[in-house]
């Protein structure tokens, strides 16, 4: 541990410093840390629809509130409403909020960019599509967390290109001195505004040509047809964890963007799995030991994408110095229990963050292993074969998806918790460090320009 602490202080850590620094990093972490309230709100109502109101959460279904409380399902509809609000609608947040960042880096008009990305972003967006009964409409599809990577790129783009435009005093259209100081910016950047948007018109178009819905799908089939001929093994899964994992890191919700590929795949194992267990009584000698369901969702999913949860404790254990980090880690330890981590992927942030890549990509890889190597290799268990609630808590799921009556198992899933918690230690030690170190720079640099200050300078 003290041979990588001591590679990680002298490599990693000012690596990620000077990474962290450059301008589009800083701006789309700052977006999603001022998204970070809104994000949470969202988690914690799915965290009491999915787990309290639920009939098969975790917690309903330990307290058998299903049977307790009639129409418990009826409640549900009552909160569904504040998603549709908050999580639903991340990648515009962030369309708006990378551009409003980026700006105030360049001594721009933060608003303005904002709301010409937001433009930006729609007019990038798949077009409105005849329903049955003959109306239009826009899918969300790409409100939600699989637009982000777009989201990014067109706030990027736009606070870049505006910002850069709205120097050159030749585009600018001056007012008299009498009009109010906000209309008078907004004319100064309509032309560099028309520019933008007719820029972003002509890459829509480009798109276009290369998929009817645009650039969306266009990311969406680029990842997808690569893994359609993939078939199911060890293999199979890694692959797939691996790309979920790094898709996260770059802003779009990788679960969601493969979640139609992996049904195909293993939808039917799951199925042949659970009708074994009907027939038998037990888990083990399950057909299909090595799935989705029976590998990553019960050994490498502890706390959500990324065994988020070990992050989590990882930083109660050694990153209390970063007090906005322990701060996000104690608001998100309730969500994590249940495998909700976009408190924790979007208020870290995680997404764009250079020092949790490789971590958060590992954990669940290694955690996927330690499951392989004890249902298939050694036998320790039963392979999991039972439907377990994806709120149940993620060290729970072993034990609980393989019948529920072989010890091993909850060790095992108590070993894959320890197991990712020591993988994300060394690396929220440097965040602590990397943070620790800003801290200081920024304090020097005040107190150097107040004695500046002080002698006249």
């Amino acid at each position: 541990m003290d041979k990588i602490q001591e590679i990680m202080e002298r490599f990693f850590v000012p690596f990620a410093a000077k990474l962290n620094g450059q301008r589009h990093v800083a701006a789309v972490r700052d977006a999603f840390t001022l998204s970070f309230p809104l994000t949470m709100a969202g988690s914690m109502v799915l965290l009491i629809n999915y787990v309290l109101l639920d009939p098969s959460g975790f917690i309903a279904s330990l307290l058998n509130l299903g049977e307790l409380i009639p129409n418990l399902t009826d409640y549900q509809a009552i909160l569904s409403s504040v998603i549709n609000g908050t999580t639903n609608i991340l990648s515009l947040l962030i369309a708006f909020l990378v551009a409003y960042q980026l700006a105030g880096e360049m001594d721009g008009d933060g608003v303005l960019c904002g709301i010409t990305s937001l433009s930006a972003y729609f007019i990038l967006y798949p077009g409105a599509k005849e329903f049955a009964d003959g109306g239009m409409g826009l899918s969300t599809t790409y409100f939600q967390a699989q637009g982000l990577f777009v989201a990014i790129f067109v706030g990027l783009f736009v606070a870049e290109l505006l910002t850069r435009l709205g120097r050159n005093k030749k585009l600018r259209i001056s007012m008299p001195e009498m009009v109010p100081p906000a209309v008078s910016k907004s004319f100064n950047l309509l032309i560099p505004i028309i520019i933008t948007l007719v820029a972003t018109a002509i890459m829509n178009f480009v798109f276009a040509q290369i998929t009817e819905d645009g650039i969306q799908v266009l990311i969406y089939n680029t990842i997808q047809a690569p893994l359609t001929s993939l078939g199911s093994s060890m293999g199979t899964i890694l692959t797939f964890v691996f790309v979920q994992q790094f898709l996260w890191v770059l802003g779009i919700h990788g679960p969601n963007t493969l979640s139609a590929l992996r049904s195909v795949i293993f939808t039917e194992q799951v199925n042949d799995n659970l009708a074994y267990v009907a027939e038998n009584g037990s888990a083990w000698g399950a057909p299909y030991p090595v799935n989705w369901q029976s590998i990553n969702d019960a050994f490498g999913n502890m706390g959500g994408s990324g065994a988020t949860l070990g992050l989590i404790i990882a930083i109660f254990l050694v990153g209390k110095r970063n007090k906005a980090q322990y701060s996000i880690a104690k608001m998100s330890l309730a969500p994590g229990l249940f495998n909700i981590n976009e408190p924790i992927i979007f208020g870290l942030p995680i997404v764009m963050n250079p020092i949790y890549i490789i971590p958060f990509i590992l954990s669940p890889i290694v955690c996927n292993i330690i499951g392989y190597i004890s249902v298939v290799v050694l036998q320790l268990m039963p392979p999991i074969a039972y439907s377990v609630a994806w709120t149940t808590p993620g060290f729970l799921i072993p034990f609980l998806g393989s019948g529920a009556n072989n010890i091993m198992s909850l060790v095992i899933g108590a070993i894959c918790l320890a197991v990712s918690t020591v993988i994300y230690l060394p690396f929220v030690v440097a965040s602590t460090k990397a943070a620790i170190n800003a801290e200081m720079e920024e304090e020097a640099e005040k107190m150097q320009a107040a004695k500046l200050a002080e002698e006249g300078i």
